[in-house]
């Protein structure tokens, strides 16, 4: 005979706030020695299950509920009260949106996004173990939300067989746990895709440094998945063959690093273009143009010609302006227009002046055109200066203008230097230093 541990060595129930009264017990007890005599024959597993049915049955049936005020109604359906038992006991579903701002610093709408590409996430084990990698590597809260934003995926990697394979390439190369940690959350899809060691083998040199290689990568995660042998090196060789080199085109701007990863026909096409606006190649702005030109179409170049004609530049002007600063080219058109028409018509410069000084054009109206002007016209008024803003002035740097136009005269002039800074924000702590 099998004892139940759970009802006593004597068969009786637990002296529990469930026991049925006394002569109900007694009742069932009976009920269960006359099932036990009657199944004597039975196998010892038959009787075991129905000892169990016995003992267990009358247990549950006088803990369910029954309706208010009355003692002879029936108990709730026993199969919707194990129903609700099993449901109130079963595990909290996983909520990859909630885990994703709780535990990887994500905003609720980003985190809306990201959910959508990991839902098949059942538990946190995985991207746990992910985060606990990276936490070890010293990679920072900010730096994991930004990467899971933008590879949700990332998440669901196997620590084992991919993210500490790939930190042990790096580190074959050289790199310092703390340079993985950057390298990371700028690398993205990458870290997980591709073959690191090759790929970093083969950009490294090019760029120079591990730093500029990760400007390079921020503004262009393309160059790790290009094709070596038909996009990369043809595209270097014919810049090289330009004069320009891969650490130049890291640093024009952040478009620059594209040009790398471009069909080879396209860039070709792009410096024929810049060749025919009058930059030569091998010529110092020829780099600048082609960064710039070759993220332009036809229509978009001739159109920004077209407008610079409008405000007063011939074609000599045009030819000039490119040849010198075709980063004008990228400038809007509100800002062209406007720059143009301060220096024409506020301060009397001519066309052929700002022609053969384009950087005129480049400058802010705002924050560094109208603070000086202003500040040069107070002290021509008062005879303490007798200079207007031209390209010596607008092109002098912020530190020099203010030691030499501020400073000197601000005790002169009771409010000169707080309304000069208040116009161009940054001056007030130069003028705290100074003073």
């Amino acid at each position: 005979m099998v004892e139940w541990s759970c009802f006593g060595s004597s068969g009786a129930l637990p002296n529990t706030p469930l026991n049925y009264p006394r002569t109900r017990r007694r009742k069932a007890d009976t009920v269960g020695r006359h099932s036990a005599a009657a199944s004597a024959a039975a196998a010892p597993a038959g009787a075991m299950i129905r000892q169990l049915r016995q003992r267990i049955f009358p247990l549950l049936l006088h803990s369910l509920p029954r309706a208010p005020g009355s003692h002879t109604s029936s108990p709730i359906s026993l199969r919707g009260y194990l129903a609700t038992a099993a449901s109130t006991i079963s595990p909290k579903p996983f909520a990859v949106e909630d885990y994703l701002v709780a535990s990887c610093g994500l905003s609720r709408a980003q985190a809306l996004r990201a959910s959508k590409k990991i839902s098949h996430l059942k538990s946190p084990t995985k991207p746990d173990a992910v985060l606990a990698f990276l936490a070890s590597l010293g990679v920072p809260r900010a730096d994991v939300a930004t990467l899971v934003a933008c590879d949700p995926r990332f998440l669901c990697c196997s620590v084992e067989k991919t993210l500490a394979p790939r930190v042990a390439e790096l580190t074959g190369l050289g790199l310092s746990r703390s340079e993985i940690a950057r390298f990371i959350p700028i690398a993205l899809y990458s870290f997980r895709r591709c073959s690191l060691s090759r790929t970093v083998s083969f950009w490294l040199p090019i760029f120079g440094s591990f730093d500029k290689l990760l400007d390079g990568l921020r503004n262009n995660a393309g160059i790790f998945s290009i094709d070596f042998e038909k996009v990369a090196k043809p595209n270097l060789d014919f810049l090289q063959q330009c004069g320009v080199s891969a650490r130049e085109i890291a640093g024009a701007n952040v478009y620059s690093s594209r040009l790398l990863s471009m069909k080879p026909e396209y860039l070709r096409e792009a410096a024929e273009r810049v060749e025919a606006l009058g930059i030569k190649r091998n010529s110092p702005m020829f780099r600048h143009g082609l960064c710039l030109v070759a993220f332009m179409s036809k229509e978009d170049v001739a159109k920004k010609m077209g407008m610079l004609k409008k405000v007063g530049f011939s074609q000599h002007h045009l030819l000039m302006i490119v040849k010198k600063a075709p980063l004008v080219l990228g400038a809007s058109e509100d800002k062209i227009r406007r720059v143009v028409a301060f220096w024409t018509r506020e301060v009397g410069l001519d066309a052929q002046y700002i022609a053969q000084r384009p950087a005129l054009i480049m400058y802010s109206l705002e924050r560094r055109l109208l603070p000086r002007h202003r500040l040069l016209s107070v002290l021509r008024e008062k005879g303490l200066r007798d200079l207007e803003l031209n390209y010596y002035t607008a092109a002098m740097s912020e530190k020099i203008f203010v030691q030499k136009f501020v400073i000197p005269y601000k005790d002169n002039v009771p409010g000169l230097a707080e309304d000069y800074a208040s116009r161009h924000s940054g001056v007030s702590g130069l003028l705290v230093k100074e003073s």
